[in-house]
């Protein structure tokens, strides 16, 4: 996992300046890695309007990566010198996120995966440059001319990436075989005849912009049709023969899960840790998802029966097979889903006592990203680019796709789930390197599964189809904790994985099948989600307990959100400190 987003940090390490103290020491430290983070991804750059970026996708070459562990070694060591029982309770988050950060990147480069794995059966750096045209800003001339420039930059980029994915089959580090069935179709899709048909063209189909003259706008758009022809597509053509002729041939048959790598025991304990932000070990994870999805399984039978089924098994059926719960138009589908967000807009203010500036939309996954893709995924935005967070919403495979996931599904994605806690830490009186350049699954995952149990307050599940609804989701996430252990560190084949999400969900075997396929090529991510929500709710039952009738939810949602992204040792620890806080201001003041 990287934990500090985009190409993790940090230009080279000068040696430690002497301040006046602790404090200053540290403060200068955090300057140096956020301006060298800066420098290093310059997408994340743009994305809060420094140009320094401007026309650079990063460097994603073997060196560059040797070069970012040895500096993070540099921080590490001067942050180490830093005593943190003489910061301030705000530069003591600080510390400890920064430690965690450069700690975990640092135990990842112990591995030889964390070097040449560079995408999953979902995607990677190919993927992510396919989002460019969505995620830059298109206002003045110049934003125009770096965006042409990251075009022609993807060749070389690209060359990159493949270099270092040769090394990984030469190693044997390639994913699984069955996972990346039809893998090559979806690289394909990005490969156009006509250039004007490409996603990279749309900036330049849509009308001009007042800010950019005639002859400007005529220069540019010459300019990025010879990009995309020149660049983009020879790159994605040499990628998918690297792919087809290189990759493909040696993916990794029989045992699909990282045990079978090269030292891929160690390799997962050391992603359970890492995506979990905690020290379990994969046995106590497995033994934790068996006891929850014990637990919702009872519940399941409860809502079962309050529906009149003799069985959990019959209702689930039902669920899967009844028209009524489907569509098959997309454009209604779509507009169903943006009409539900809307609504559960309408309850944040009683949730939450701060919301966010930057609003979201809901638009479809791009159809060359969305088969084989999960149901949906969140895209934060930006108020400097102009981009509104973007609730991504899979159109393909309606018939698997039942409307009676959907809440759970928007509370997750949306609101009060990833936009709000994502596009809130962007907004928050905190360092722009928390604010912009953290990110823990752990957390961040956490609190989206959390998110879908607000529904409950907010009333959202009110038919027993919509409560199984809620309860598969949290049940796919606790099924997590014993699938993706089972694969990675039990042996499990991807048919043992399945017929267990089968027996236990309520997932169309269409998703189950895309999700599996998702936990054998991204060990370990998939356990975040559960062990963050549990943390969260655990949190929040000690609030509840300590503070009694004075327990104020808004204002502990408002608490747990307000230092962005934090590992979760560090948020149970500020938690019990505002419990604290809390419990002061409720005794009695004598005159």
């Amino acid at each position: 996992m990287r934990l500090l987003t985009m190409g993790a940090v940090l230009a080279l390490a000068p040696i430690a300046p002497v301040f006046a103290g602790p404090i200053e020491d540290y403060e200068a430290l955090r300057e140096e890695v956020w301006e060298a983070t800066l420098d290093s991804d310059p997408q994340l750059a743009s994305s809060i309007g420094d140009r320094r970026g401007d026309g650079q996708l990063g460097d994603l070459s073997l060196a560059e990566y040797d070069r970012v562990v040895a500096e993070t070694r540099a921080f590490l060591a001067r942050l180490d010198a830093i005593d943190a029982d003489d910061l301030t309770r705000d530069l003591k988050v600080d510390y400890a996120i920064l430690k965690s950060s450069f700690e975990d990147q640092l135990a990842g480069a112990d591995f030889d995966h964390n070097r040449y794995i560079l995408f999953t059966n979902r995607g990677g750096w190919f993927s992510g440059f396919a989002s460019l045209p969505y995620r830059s800003a298109f206002f003045t001339k110049a934003d125009y001319q770096s965006y042409i420039a990251r075009l022609r930059a993807f060749r070389a980029y690209n060359a990159d990436g493949i270099a270092r994915s040769r090394k990984a089959v030469e190693l044997g580090l390639t994913q699984p075989c069955e996972p990346m069935q039809g893998f090559d179709a979806r690289i394909a899709q990005q490969i156009t005849g006509d250039y004007t048909v490409s996603p990279f063209w749309e900036p330049f189909a849509a009308e001009k912009p007042g800010s950019v003259s005639e002859e400007d706008w005529s220069a540019l758009k010459a300019s990025a049709a010879d990009a995309i022809q020149t660049g983009v597509l020879p790159a994605y053509e040499n990628f998918l023969a690297f792919y087809r002729h290189e990759y493909e041939p040696k993916c990794r048959a029989g045992t699909p899960g990282i045990l079978a790598t090269p030292n891929g025991d160690e390799y997962y304990a050391y992603r359970v840790r890492s995506f979990t932000t905690t020290d379990m070990t994969p046995d106590e994870v497995h033994n934790l998802g068996l006891s929850e999805v014990a637990r919702i399984r009872a519940e399941m039978v409860e809502v079962a029966t309050e529906a009149g089924f003799e069985t959990r098994e019959a209702f689930i059926e039902h669920l899967r097979t009844d028209p009524q719960y489907y569509m098959t138009d997309e454009q209604e589908y779509l507009r169903y889903t943006q009409a539900l967000a809307k609504k559960i807009d309408g309850f944040m203010p009683k949730l939450f006592g701060r919301l966010p500036r930057q609003p979201y939309t809901v638009d479809p996954i791009p159809a060359a990203n969305a088969p084989g893709n999960t149901t949906a995924y969140y895209e934060p935005g930006s108020l400097e680019t102009g981009q509104a967070g973007i609730y991504r919403l899979n159109l393909t495979e309606l018939d698997q796709r039942p409307l009676w996931e959907l809440p759970a599904l928007g509370v997750h994605e949306a609101v009060p789930g990833h936009h709000h806690q994502i596009a809130l830490q962007q907004e928050l009186d905190i360092h722009p390197l928390r604010a912009n350049g953290t990110f823990f699954t752990a957390f961040v995952e956490g609190w989206g599964l959390y998110s879908e149990r607000l529904g409950i307050e907010m009333g959202l599940y009110d038919t027993p189809a919509k409560q199984m609804g809620r309860l598969s989701y949290e049940m796919w996430r606790a099924t997590r904790l014993v699938v993706d252990t089972g694969l990675h560190s039990k042996g499990w084949s991807k048919r043992q994985a399945v017929d267990y999400m089968l027996d236990n969900t309520a997932l169309s075997p269409a998703n189950i099948d895309a999700e599996v396929n998702r936990y054998m090529t991204w060990p370990g991510q998939a356990l975040a989600y559960k062990i963050g929500e549990l943390k969260i709710r655990e949190l929040r039952s000690r609030a509840e307990t300590a503070l009694g009738a004075d327990f104020d939810l808004r204002a502990f949602h408002d608490a747990v959100l307000e230092n962005g992204s934090i590992p979760l040792s560090v948020l149970e620890d500020y938690i019990d400190n505002w419990i604290e806080a809390q419990l002061v201001l409720q005794e009695p003041r004598s005159d």
